[in-house]
């Protein structure tokens, strides 16, 4: 399968699981409320396939447009309800009962989320250490102390066991302080205590990778400076240079590692650079240039060639994580609640300025992240699926008319004012909830655009 191909199967996956968990929660309340549900449509638009099942004969459809769903139930509102079936309408139902079908759409994706966390947890995942790998020139993290090697043990006080761990905890301290205390342990086993100034990644109004900005990178053990791969067309083919190739020296300088190759190479963008190479036993001297790459603002060196490796990791640096049933099933619920918390915490800020429009994702950078994530094993997969599904779950719960928010909005004006929302006042709602929404996929869509033109 094609790379688009696999990428566009993933984020369908993700989609229709997400859709599909969601709407079912809305059928299920309707049912249990006793509404009758005319349809359930997996899209929008003309259906490309349609079946009626069930003793209502609810129609089960699969749409033109997929970016969402619905479940049409019955409501006078919308058409002619026989005498016989006016119990079953929607608008005839108590307000509360109103309110639980409308909030279990939300309360699916919040559901599905705890239980592939607690799947997760119980079976035990293989993670990355929080091992730290040498710190970006003046970033916060070289400023901190922070070395090549080091283990973080705690982030603020709080044990870490995997870099995801340490990653999350410093999202969640960095929203408020200013400085983070991180406790280390280095390759020699002495214990310290580094301060990581995090004031940088709110003043960028959170754009792009908190950990980048800081400067703090995962550990990557010294592999040796042989050629693994030389892509056809670039500079180190146009130099002739070949897998297999060990570097000895770059401009008279001895290479002990890789890292020394790619050091070399990224700060000599466009300029030309002499590498005597070890190949089949024999001496060979040759000069590429390294082609100009834009990376955050600044030139970079590539040759187009990667390391040799066997694609295995080596033990030390990964961890598996599990927990029994119970432990699980707490944590699965803890990790649902802190994610939406936090993303609600996001929205609000995003509102007020402090977080920037930019860091909104649309369809293509969600099936970017759906495909590697796919790539990456089942566990890394499913994790996102969990998060984009708590990220739907409280999307939905914004208080915007078109959302389930909005709804729940206008329910609880009819407790309060003892009467139903006027159709006029939930019409203009709605025309303003459209607004809303249609601003925010064109945002959605611009920052897709800027992602893959500026990388």
């Amino acid at each position: 399968m094609s790379g688009f191909l696999y990428y566009l199967a993933a984020f369908a996956l993700v989609l229709g699981i997400l859709v599909v968990v969601h709407e079912f929660g809305h059928y299920l309340a309707a049912r249990w409320a006793g509404v009758k549900v005319l349809r359930f449509s997996v899209g929008f638009g003309r259906p490309l396939w349609a079946r009626r099942f069930g003793q209502d004969g609810t129609e089960w459809a699969i749409a033109a447009f997929p970016l969402g769903g619905y479940v049409k139930m019955l409501d006078e509102r919308e058409g002619e309800v026989p005498a016989e079936e006016l119990h079953r309408s929607f608008n005839r139902q108590s307000v509360l009962r109103r309110m639980v079908i409308v909030v279990a759409g939300p309360a699916a994706n919040f559901l599905l989320a705890i239980v592939l966390y607690w799947g997760l947890f119980w079976n035990g995942t293989e993670e990355f250490k929080p091992l730290l790998g040498a710190p970006a020139v003046e970033s916060a993290a070289a400023s901190a102390g922070l070395e090549d090697g080091e283990l973080v043990l705690k982030v603020a006080g709080e044990s870490v066991q995997t870099w995801q761990e340490m990653r999350w905890f410093l999202l969640q301290r960095a929203v408020e302080q200013n400085q983070i205390e991180l406790e280390v342990i280095n390759p020699q086993h002495e214990i310290a205590v580094r301060r990581l100034d995090v004031l940088a990644v709110r003043q960028s109004g959170w754009e792009g990778e908190a950990l980048d900005r800081l400067g703090l990178t995962l550990y990557r053990p010294r592999l040796p400076p042989v050629l693994g791969q030389v892509n056809a067309n670039s500079a180190a083919a146009d130099a002739g240079l070949r897998p297999g190739d060990e570097v000895l020296s770059i401009d008279a300088t001895p290479i002990g590692s890789w890292a020394d190759v790619v050091q070399h190479v990224r700060k000599s963008p466009g300029k030309a650079i002499h590498l005597e190479v070890l190949r089949d036993g024999v001496r060979v001297e040759s000069t590429v240039t390294p082609a100009a790459v834009e990376e955050r603002g600044r030139q970079i060196g590539r040759i187009g060639a990667a390391v040799a490796a066997d694609g295995r990791l080596p033990a030390e640096l990964m961890v598996t994580v599990s927990y029994g049933p119970l432990s699980a099933l707490n944590k699965a619920v803890i990790e649902t609640w802190d994610k939406s918390a936090f993303t609600l915490l996001m929205i609000g800020k995003m509102i007020t300025g402090e977080v920037s429009w930019r860091n909104i994702s649309g369809p293509v950078t969600i099936a970017d992240y759906a495909g590697r994530s796919a790539r990456l094993g089942v566990d890394y997969y499913l994790k996102f699926l969990a998060l984009v599904s708590i990220s739907l779950g409280v999307l939905n719960l914004l208080p915007i008319p078109i959302l389930d928010g909005g709804h729940l909005l206008y329910y609880l004006v009819e407790i309060i004012k003892r009467g139903p929302v006027s159709e006029r006042t939930m019409e203009i709602g709605q025309q303003i909830g459209l607004a809303l929404l249609l601003m925010l996929m064109a945002f959605a869509f611009y920052n897709d655009i800027n992602r893959l033109f500026s990388g």
